[in-house]
């Protein structure tokens, strides 16, 4: 049985078009942004105001919208220094001690980035021109990472499950299979 067929894989689905497409309606809005500040600066001499604060909270948008979908693809930058040392055999026990460590840091930088939210509502912490309350920002940071965290944990059970042999190995979840 592929998870292709399952309802979670089509709610996963759901949620990878969403967060893509939020991260990507965003990256657009940076760039448009951009080239409207560039265009006014250089041909009309009227840069836009406040536009390196809302490209910069708009770059840390895309990053952490974008993770979950990382996360769950595994498509972070790796270094294949265990792949010699493995047997093939055992490539899924890899798999998850490698993605419950990754679940276990997310986890705190999730715990750590929602405390900093919480106190730069405290303080009142805006951004320098436009004023923009930053909590918000940094709620959905940390959101993004407890997301991902569980994500990263769903994809070590799901290893663990290949390697017990109750899901089928070859199917969404292996080296190269579909994703």
């Amino acid at each position: 049985m592929t998870s292709m067929s399952t309802p979670w894989s089509r709610v996963g689905r759901v949620m990878q078009l969403g967060l893509e497409g939020v991260a990507g309606a965003t990256l657009f809005a940076m760039m448009l942004l951009t080239t409207a500040d560039v265009t006014g600066r250089y041909f009309f001499n009227s840069p836009i105001l406040g536009s390196v604060e809302l490209t910069q909270l708009m770059l840390a948008a895309v990053i952490f919208l974008s993770l979950p979908v990382v996360c769950w693809r595994e498509e972070h930058i790796s270094v294949d220094l265990l792949d010699a040392i493995f047997p093939a055999h055992w490539i899924w026990l890899r798999q998850v001690i490698v993605n419950l460590i990754v679940t276990g840091a997310l986890w705190v930088m999730a715990g750590r980035v929602w405390a900093l939210g919480e106190r730069a509502f405290d303080w009142g912490d805006v951004t320098e021109f436009l004023r923009i309350p930053v909590g918000y920002l940094i709620y959905l940071m940390a959101i993004m990472l407890a997301v991902s965290a569980l994500l990263t944990l769903g994809r070590a059970v799901l290893y663990f499950l290949e390697g017990l042999k109750v899901v089928e190995r070859g199917g969404s979840l292996s080296p190269g299979g579909d994703q």
